[in-house]
């Protein structure tokens, strides 16, 4: 069974066809990431996934495992294949679903932005916040972005899941 992690779409020039969809794709079973292409006409099979919302509860070894809100089922999913999510989750992070697909935990879908804390970074320019100039910040979950300037470590930021990019100071 494969996750669709990745979909690019490119139309061919000239009269050569419809359209065709690059897709980076991610098995359930062994962990494998596996790279195909599908032209607009092939058929996929689709399965039956179900989206709960839950908590990050606590990290055993290489299993993160996340609560669900409603009935406190468990879900464990490995390190492996929510690498690239986990960046933007801790024990606060509201909106996380995990993906289960016939009755198994195979993923995380994030909201579309994350508020956390500025762990490290460079201090802070006076009269910084009219200048477009960036610096390296990390974070408390060990992500780092790129932050203006006027950011201090210990500020509260938002991020945007899917760009990775500072999207502004968090409200109080």
């Amino acid at each position: 069974m494969l996750v669709v992690k990745d979909i690019v779409r490119s139309v061919p020039q000239g009269r050569a066809g419809g359209s065709l969809y690059r897709m980076r794709l991610y098995d359930v079973v062994t962990g494998a990431k596996v790279d195909e292409t599908f032209k607009d006409s092939d058929m996929l099979t689709l399965a039956d996934l179900t989206r709960r919302e839950a908590m990050l509860s606590y990290i055993d070894g290489d299993e993160y495992v996340f609560m669900d809100n409603e009935d406190y089922t468990p879900y464990n999913l490995n390190k492996e294949a929510i690498a690239e999510e986990i960046q933007f989750v801790n024990e606060e992070t509201q909106g996380v679903h995990v993906i289960v697909i016939d009755g198994s935990p195979v993923g995380l879908d994030l909201p579309s932005s994350v508020e956390l804390v500025v762990e490290e970074t460079d201090p802070s320019i006076k009269g910084a916040s009219a200048s477009a100039r960036s610096k390296p910040a990390r974070l408390s979950t060990g992500l780092t972005i790129s932050v203006p300037e006027h950011i201090s470590t210990g500020d509260r930021i938002r991020i945007n899941t899917a760009e990775h990019k500072f999207m502004g100071r968090a409200e109080k």
